[in-house]
């Protein structure tokens, strides 16, 4: 953060800029007295604060350890299926949508290598992503929760938004695990997905879209249907 930020910017925004510019320097969430440090606020301010991102979703805190940051999207403190590795640094993915930004988002890096597994049959996956062209190949994404009821459980919601080899390995896994088929799309239509939807993110003064402006962008990038309905209020 820079020294004008830190005495100009509110303090809610100062401590999202220290979570969001920690996780893409270090691949890890900064903690509370590491907070405190950059923003110059107390670490119980800091916490104050933190409750207020929680409550806007501008990030996710653990239920149990309100110190800690589970997510701040498209970064995530805990593994939930992929890697993301960059040049120097390497993070967890929060999911197929969140690992395919990281490289639009981060732009020191001009790639990133995106690893999963195929959650049906633990077939590994991996791809070269960057910010120019979709990557190859025929495997897919599978998002398991509407849009609309994203924020219920977001880590579930995080956790089920995965890369599989084929339909076919998809619908082996919906019938193991008694789900519901969700949305299905290929690994073009997920990088264009992906490459807009954090710009800014960064940057002070970002503002996450309305429910209108996401389902312009949804539709933008060939996302429609019911599934992609939004309730009221700010989206991830």
């Amino acid at each position: 953060m820079t020294e004008n930020e830190s005495t100009s910017v509110h303090a809610t925004e100062r401590v999202r800029l220290a979570v969001y510019r920690g996780f893409a320097r270090t691949g890890r969430a900064p903690g509370v007295d590491e907070l405190a440090a950059i923003t110059e606020l107390t670490s119980d301010q800091v916490r104050s604060e933190l409750g207020a991102l929680h409550a806007s979703h501008d990030l996710v805190l653990d239920p149990q350890d309100g110190d800690q940051i589970v997510m701040a999207h498209p970064f995530a403190s805990v593994p939930l299926g992929f890697s993301v590795m960059g040049a120097r640094t390497l993070w967890w993915g929060g999911c197929a949508w969140d690992s395919f930004a990281l490289p639009h988002l981060l732009r020191d890096e001009p790639d990133v290598l995106v690893a999963t597994r195929c959650p049906a049959c633990d077939s590994p996956h991996a791809w070269v992503v960057n910010r120019a062209a979709p990557p190859q190949g025929d495997q897919v994404a599978h998002f398991l929760t509407p849009m609309s009821r994203v924020w219920d459980d977001v880590v579930h919601t995080c956790a089920n938004q995965r890369l599989f080899c084929s339909t076919n390995c998809v619908d082996t896994w919906l019938h193991g695990t008694g789900q519901e088929r969700g949305y299905v799309m290929d690994l073009g239509t997920l990088w264009h997905f992906a490459s807009d939807w954090y710009t800014g993110r960064l940057d002070a003064g970002y503002r996450r879209r309305d429910p209108a402006a996401a389902s312009t962008y949804f539709a933008e990038v060939g996302l429609r249907g019911s599934f992609w309905r939004l309730p009221q209020g700010p989206v991830s």
